[in-house]
């Protein structure tokens, strides 16, 4: 929300208004590191997830240092039990969905949890290559691999990258929401709700000079801010990870955070002094993914995902009495500069800040779940997936369902009005991502060949 007022101050506040919330990367310590398949339901009353903590109400608060300091301890020492050969970079690594499946039987039939490996997909960092194999009634996924470790907030990372790596968990996800989200996408956002922008509305008209804004009274008249989630789980990592990378844009975005990488200034700075004209408007970004057309064979049974990033946009908001919004088509030169400067620095920024990575990660699996559902991948290759497909036989982590944030105000001076800032999202449309095909131009048998051959080894990941 903008509101521009004029009353012949001398001096600009910009507000920027947005939650409060830190990263969240990793899924929770209890799935992780005790029993219950790959997340067996298990939802806690205070469950500490990558720097953040869901009370009862929904609202999302930070952990304290010790919190987040035996998180990376549990996950170290469950990380010592990694085969040696998976600790090898390569560039394809490769993993069998139908021995996968088996993997997880016989380890949940054992009473046993699901092993590191199995729930962080033998670190596979990216997807490349999409492999059908009707005769082996298979599908294998590809991509760079290497071992893995903890980050200073608890997520799993490369251990030379220091990108996250997937997890069978959003794996999972993906899959089991592929058609509705190729119907209406998989999309967050972090609102304000239509009382907290009357009070502010309100709260704003009694001001006449710029010494009496308080940043408390913004922060407290605009309240906590709804978060909202769809095409996947809102319980599930999956949509934690959508929230979390939402939200850390914006505060890289609104200067409450400085970038962890050089050449990404906050939006703020960027704003020029005097603007007019603009009722009620606020730039909004939101992250999509950014794919060049995916590449296939002949036959079909060969795909291959190219240049996967994400990509940021921008467009100014229209906020309305009712507190609803509307987008205007309309533009600011200064939020389009920062929508580019993002986009720009995303592959830099996501291998400082983790939370990115794993936006990234998300998008590569909704995209490969959709291309699986899409083209009828598994029937090709008669491959059931009744388990990977099943809640009731291999059950998703839960996770507290994140419903609010509250909200932090900052004021740098800026010209005569009052700004104030508080919207943003991630879209996910995987299904108008794999309507661009085109043929390969080189042939993907080698590559389709060379993945064949580990089949004969019986395991459900080779390199």
């Amino acid at each position: 929300m903008t509101l521009w007022r004029s009353h012949g101050l001398a001096l600009v506040r910009a507000a920027v208004v947005t939650g409060l919330i830190a990263a969240v990367l990793a899924d929770d310590v209890r799935a992780q590191c005790c029993g219950g398949g790959c997340g067996g339901g298990v939802r806690g009353r205070r469950q500490s997830v990558g720097g953040v903590f869901i009370d009862a109400t929904g609202m999302l608060l930070n952990t304290q240092s010790d919190d987040r300091a035996q998180l990376r301890e549990q996950r170290r020492k469950a990380l010592e039990r990694t085969p040696g050969e998976m600790n090898e970079p390569t560039e394809l690594r490769k993993i069998s969905l139908r021995r996968l499946e088996e993997a997880i039987v016989e380890q949940m039939q054992s009473g046993k949890p699901l092993s590191i490996e199995m729930r962080h997909l033998a670190g596979l960092q990216n997807i490349r290559y999409v492999l059908v194999y009707p005769e082996e009634n298979d599908i294998v996924l590809a991509g760079f691999a290497e071992g893995f470790q903890v980050d200073p907030l608890g997520a799993i990372v490369g251990s030379t990258t220091g990108r996250p790596v997937l997890m069978l968990d959003d794996l999972i996800v993906a899959l089991r929401t592929a058609r509705r989200a190729a119907q209406g996408g998989i999309t967050c956002s972090i609102d304000p709700t239509p009382e907290g922008l009357q009070r502010l509305r309100d709260y704003v008209a009694r001001i006449s000079r710029a010494e009496d804004v308080s940043m408390e009274q913004i922060e407290k008249s605009l309240g906590a801010q709804q978060i909202r989630v769809g095409g996947v789980p809102a319980s599930s990592h999956f949509a934690r990870v959508l929230v979390a990378a939402d939200y850390r844009m914006k505060q890289i975005g609104m200067g409450h955070e400085k970038a962890p990488i050089p050449g990404l200034p906050s939006y703020l700075t960027m704003v020029t002094a005097g603007a007019r004209g603009m009722q009620n408007m606020t730039p909004r970004w939101w992250m999509v993914p950014s794919y060049k057309p995916l590449v296939t064979d002949e036959d079909g049974l060969a795909w291959e995902l190219r240049g996967g990033t994400v990509k940021t946009l921008t467009e100014e908001t229209l906020f309305t009495a009712d507190g609803a919004k509307s987008q205007t088509g309309k533009t600011s030169p200064a939020a389009q500069r920062w929508a580019d400067l993002m986009t720009a620095k995303f592959d830099d920024l996501a291998a400082k800040d983790s939370v990115f990575g794993s936006l990234r990660n998300c998008m590569d699996l909704a995209v490969v779940a959709a291309l699986i559902s899409h083209e009828g991948l598994a029937a090709r290759a008669g491959l059931a997936m009744s388990v990977l497909m099943d809640p009731t036989q291999l059950p998703a982590i839960e996770l507290e369902i994140p419903k609010v944030v509250p909200t932090r105000a900052n004021a740098v001076p800026k010209g005569s009005n009052y700004v104030i800032s508080a919207s943003g999202g991630v879209e996910i449309h995987p299904g108008k991502i794999i309507q661009k095909t085109e043929p390969a131009t080189t042939s993907l048998s080698p590559v389709r060949r060379q993945a064949e051959t580990g089949l004969a080894k019986k395991s459900w990941w080779w390199n």
